[in-house]
């Protein structure tokens, strides 16, 4: 497929569904172009299915982000490669580990998918807006855990801390491109995958605002970052994005 003369294009990971999905959805509905990626075929289908026959220029991807060779594929399929202006990492998994219950299994998981998964779609995205000379944005999605101490969340508090780091090495390594990194650590949302923890159960109750966020309400952020039209000057942060839980 070529996309030449086309619009400005996205790469979202975890686009299937929750925030990845808003994130998605926000970036067409301003007109981009998005090259939707996640490990749920049936995510993807759905997300599909809700854009067919309108003016939207989505391309969907069923991959694990663990597989650097496969996402390259992916882009290189796609035809996007000299247009593409932003990627959103929003592919994560959240199953709750502690000291008693982790295995090496669980780690070898979360961290590849948070953390590898993280560094292998910004490494390629770079890649293309560097062989371009593209004026890009790389938004990573953290959480609210890389920077509280939940003993039920083990690894995945240190996957979304480490994420937080990347992202700031990342964002020394490219700025000399003028390509920027930040990224978004959200508190609660309210997402399936949430709810299905248990774990959003009474959550309003230590969030100031008094209430959990919406996955558009963090698109927001993502778009605001992704852009580039009013936020240019800052790379290498985090923002925490948590109804003030976590004021500092």
């Amino acid at each position: 497929m070529s996309t030449s003369q086309g619009p400005k294009w996205a790469i979202v990971t975890g686009a299937g569904s929750g925030m990845g999905r808003a994130f998605a959805e926000k970036f067409l509905a301003k007109g981009w172009g998005v090259l939707a990626m996640d490990l749920s075929g049936e995510g993807l289908g759905r997300l599909h299915e809700a854009y067919a026959g309108r003016e939207a220029s989505l391309i969907a991807a069923t991959l694990d982000v663990t597989d650097r060779a496969a996402i390259a594929d992916a882009i290189d399929r796609s035809g996007i490669g000299g247009q593409l202006s932003a990627a959103v990492t929003a592919a994560g998994i959240f199953p709750p580990t502690n000291l008693l219950t982790f295995t090496v299994d669980h780690f070898d998981r979360i961290m590849g998918v948070n953390v590898l998964g993280t560094l292998n779609v910004a490494a390629e995205a770079i890649r293309h807006m560097r062989a371009a000379g593209t004026r890009g944005a790389i938004v990573t999605i953290s959480s609210a855990d890389a920077f509280t101490a939940s003993t039920q969340q083990l690894i995945y508090s240190a996957s979304k801390a480490a994420v937080v780091s990347l992202t700031r090495v990342l964002a020394a390594t490219v700025a000399g491109d003028d390509i920027i990194v930040n990224g978004i650590a959200p508190g609660w949302v309210n997402t399936p995958g949430n709810a299905a923890t248990g774990r959003m159960v009474g959550a309003e109750k230590h969030i100031p605002l008094g209430r959990v966020a919406q996955p558009e309400e963090i698109a927001e952020w993502v778009w605001a970052l992704a852009n580039r039209e009013g936020v240019s000057f800052v790379t290498g942060e985090t923002i925490k994005v948590t109804g003030g839980e976590l004021m500092s």
